[in-house]
């Protein structure tokens, strides 16, 4: 079972009903999100449209830190998931995508890869709130 993206099913700008003229294709059929969780290294490679493979992570504890004050990137272990603005439960089970803050060794850091697309988790390490 898989998500369609076909619009066959909705109504016209006028308000009227779309008469479906074919059946659905495979190049609109989609895939469910990978919802990449923190935990031991797991991946997934899936043949996309064009014969082209995207890798999915599934779940990962390492990352590779980026600090923009001198450029240095290195991978480091994810302690745990802070906060996830794109999707309330997702912060709440803890699930990793591209704009969740995360925990490590370095500091606080926020993601900017798409694991479930990229197949890596990049991430940026914040500035830290100076007191005044």
């Amino acid at each position: 079972m898989s998500v369609w993206h076909g619009n066959l099913h909705k109504r016209k700008p006028s308000g009227g009903r779309k008469r479906a003229y074919r059946r659905k294709r495979k190049f609109e059929r989609g895939s469910f999100p990978a919802e990449t969780i923190l935990g031991e290294t797991k991946r997934k490679t899936v043949r996309t449209r064009g014969g082209n493979l995207k890798i999915k992570v599934l779940s990962d504890k390492y990352a590779c830190i980026t600090n923009p004050k001198n450029g240095k990137t290195e991978k480091v272990e994810i302690l745990r998931v802070v906060k996830n603005p794109a999707n309330v439960d997702y912060d709440r089970r803890g699930v990793i995508t591209k704009g969740a803050v995360i925990e490590t060794p370095l500091g606080l850091a926020r993601v900017t890869s798409r694991p479930g697309q990229n197949g890596i988790i990049n991430a940026v390490i914040l500035k830290e709130r100076e007191k005044t």
